[in-house]
């Protein structure tokens, strides 16, 4: 009897092979998308990222093309509602016939007075970070599955957040970073915990198809949407960090490559935490972020 990895080819060139990938990554103009977008660029996919502003779109693709050898392109689009998320796909069927990997990371944050909550607040959530998940899934499914088998899985990575996962108090300032002392993003993490779900009831439908779904959960990394308590707050967010760092682009673009590659085709309905031990430790630093406080 032979053994089982004779007859595979486990080298890291074969593994992580990106040459043959066409990459959707939404909301890929800046933070963990531009991450995601830049990692596949750099090793040889095509890719479109798609938002809402062109200027950002061109900057960044400009920066992406120059650094190759990949190529990227840009779509112009809102997925603030299903037409708009039809209207991006729409685009794409002209510009590719198949897809190998969809990452949705269109979202958006908002902090407020608990007492004083915005019916909007919850409305735009739930649309950006949950419904642009499913109808962007569903409407894409047909280029996802061309050409996907169950050794070359077609793959949806989505974006969720430990916000979806933990349950810290919101009105500190700590969360993440996305509100000031005082107020809360309390339509974020329910959105982020349903977009969750969703990836794994989506999975459940979708692996019989050859097409795995997986989520990633990112703590603190730098972005526009953490712009304001990176600014504010970072020392004191940096200390909940038993690492004593935040998140960079090649811990987030080293697993987005991951999810998307032949090493990661078994794998669907995951809820990844990227958050570099924060939650899972219980670790709480000093404030003013001192790596040796941890000592």
């Amino acid at each position: 009897m032979t053994h089982a990895a004779s007859a595979d080819d486990l080298r890291v060139s074969t593994l992580y092979d990106f040459s043959n990938h066409v990459a959707l990554v939404t909301g890929g103009a800046t933070g963990l998308g531009e991450m995601a977008a830049q990692a596949f660029v750099q090793n040889g996919a095509t890719v479109f990222i798609a938002s809402r502003k062109e200027k950002e779109l061109k900057a960044t693709t400009d920066r992406l093309n120059a650094l190759g050898p990949g190529k990227c392109s840009y779509i112009i689009g809102d997925l603030k509602n299903k037409a708009g998320c039809l209207a991006v796909c729409n685009e794409l069927k002209k510009r590719t016939d198949r897809l190998t990997v969809l990452v949705n990371n269109t979202g958006a944050s908002w902090g407020d007075d608990y007492y004083d909550y915005p019916e909007h607040a919850w409305d735009k959530l739930y649309d950006l970070n949950v419904k642009s998940i499913f109808y962007m899934t569903v409407e894409l499914e047909p280029l996802l599955a061309k050409g996907a088998n169950a050794d070359f899985p077609g793959r949806v990575i989505n974006i969720a957040s430990m916000a979806g996962i933990q349950t810290m108090d919101v009105t500190t300032g700590e969360a993440g970073g996305l509100s000031k002392p005082g107020h809360g993003t309390f339509s974020y993490g329910p959105a982020k915990a349903a977009a969750i779900h969703l990836t794994k009831m989506t999975a459940s439908k979708l692996a019989p198809k050859n097409i795995m779904v997986n989520v990633i959960c990112p703590g603190v990394f730098p972005s526009r949407m953490t712009n304001f308590g990176l600014e504010k707050y970072g020392k004191a967010l940096a200390s909940g960090q038993p690492t004593g760092r935040i998140g960079k682009p090649s811990d987030f673009g080293g697993l987005v490559l991951f999810l998307s590659s032949k090493a990661s085709a078994h794998m669907t309905g995951n809820a990844i935490e990227i958050d570099g031990g924060a939650t899972l430790s219980g670790w709480r630093g000093r404030s003013g972020g001192d790596s040796e406080s941890k000592l």
